[in-house]
């Protein structure tokens, strides 16, 4: 089998110890392969909160809009930060969305043309894994392009 090498690699990041660890490996493969590499963070949307609301007076639930300006800005500027630390990538472009963690990584991929996609996982198994999902998973059964994943407890 001809070795491939990648030239577009996309790498999904959070503040996360899972996170931590695909930084790394992707900090390793970055250096070896020289390619363009896209950071991606994905910021959930704010719920409605309802407190201090009075369902019984018809007020309805509210959203804070500073919430998730804020939390997009502290996003924005981790990635800045990170962006930095790849020093062997022939470029590095920064993508901060909100919405559906899984999705809008997808649609990153997609957009950008990766040919490779890191991401951190977890590990988590059984009841856990069934409530919370596996954006990993998701990734693996839905991209386009290979994806790596990387343990939180692989050494």
């Amino acid at each position: 089998m001809a070795s491939r090498r990648f030239s577009r690699i996309l790498l999904a990041v959070d503040e996360t110890p899972c996170s931590e660890r695909a930084i790394n490996y992707a900090k390793e493969i970055v250096a070896d392969l020289q390619p363009a590499l896209a950071l991606v963070t994905v910021v959930p949307p704010t719920s409605p909160t309802s407190y201090g609301v009075d369902p019984l007076l018809g007020q309805q639930p509210i959203i804070v809009p500073e919430v998730t300006e804020i939390q997009q800005q502290a996003s924005q500027d981790f990635l800045n930060r990170l962006a930095h630390e790849f020093t062997g990538a022939t470029e590095t472009f920064t993508f901060n969305r909100v919405g559906d963690i899984r999705d809008e990584i997808l649609q990153v991929a997609k957009e950008w043309t990766a040919e490779l996609i890191i991401v951190g996982t977890n590990g988590r198994t059984g009841f856990d894994h069934f409530l919370s999902g596996s954006v990993s998973e998701s990734l693996i059964r839905k991209a386009n392009c290979p994806v790596l994943v990387i343990p939180l407890n692989c050494d």
